[in-house]
């Protein structure tokens, strides 16, 4: 089950983390795999193209910058031009930028909205061409438990998910007709470097409003988007996957 062989893959931000993850777990379903960062990040990249071939994956990486629409789009036609199409977009890449909304600065809000929405915008619209005209794909957001509940100090990321949500609704809508679906993973609070850095007492009291009583961990997600990919999954389209230990039950 599960099976992606044959598949094209693009995965944003792969270069660690929860998208180095869904990376590694597509390829292992078979998927050629893309990976996509920022140039600051191309020797991570190769390292995370590395270790999939090692383990007997396929594997590519592409120079990303979403916040750049030409860089964007580059970056979808390199992956069609190199691997002949493109199957699957996983929309990963984002950045925080958390404050007080009292005290956030503008460009603080609309950093995390341009990257975390219109970057994933951006990508989407430039997927859908060669997922129209094969007539298959499979998009998958990534959303937040944040986005669905919203944060304190987070209403620039709060926002960008929640936008991205009502994104997925959209595409799910406009796009169903040539059998591409688009849907959305919003993870709860998950085990990264970007949490690793919180204090104890922090965590502590995260894992409290959890009902599993532990923190997510990055293969929870690809679990999930995996499943999303699959032939399996394609009556499902404009969802919002909750993977959150029971934390929100929308």
């Amino acid at each position: 089950m599960f099976e992606l062989i044959g598949k094209v893959a693009l995965v944003t931000g792969a270069s660690q983390g929860i998208g180095e993850v869904i990376a590694r777990k597509l390829a292992g379903m078979g998927a050629m795999v893309v990976c996509g960062s920022l140039p600051s990040t191309e020797g991570d990249l190769q390292k995370v193209v590395a270790d999939i071939k090692a383990g007997g994956g396929s594997a590519d990486y592409v120079l990303i910058n979403m916040l750049e629409a030409e860089s964007v789009k580059s970056a979808v036609n390199t992956t069609v031009e190199r691997h002949g199409a493109l199957h699957i977009l996983i929309n990963n890449a984002g950045v925080t930028k958390d404050k007080l909304m009292i005290q956030m600065k503008e460009d603080e809000y609309d950093l995390v909205l341009d990257v975390n929405l219109k970057g994933a915008w951006l990508a989407t619209q430039a997927v859908a061409k060669p997922m129209m005209k094969q007539r298959w794909g499979r998009i998958v957001n990534i959303a937040s438990v944040v986005g669905q509940m919203g944060n304190a100090g987070q209403s620039n990321y709060a926002t960008s998910k929640a936008g991205l949500i009502g994104l997925t609704k959209t595409v799910a809508r406009e796009l169903a007709s040539r059998n591409i679906t688009c849907n959305a993973v919003a993870p709860g609070y998950i085990a990264t470097p970007m949490t690793d850095v919180l204090s104890d007492e922090v965590k502590e009291a995260f894992t409290k409003q959890i009902p599993l009583g532990r923190m997510g961990t990055p293969e929870d997600i690809a679990n999930a988007v995996t499943f999303l990919c699959s032939e399996e999954a394609g009556y499902i389209s404009g969802a919002t996957l909750p993977v959150n230990g029971g934390m929100l039950m929308p």
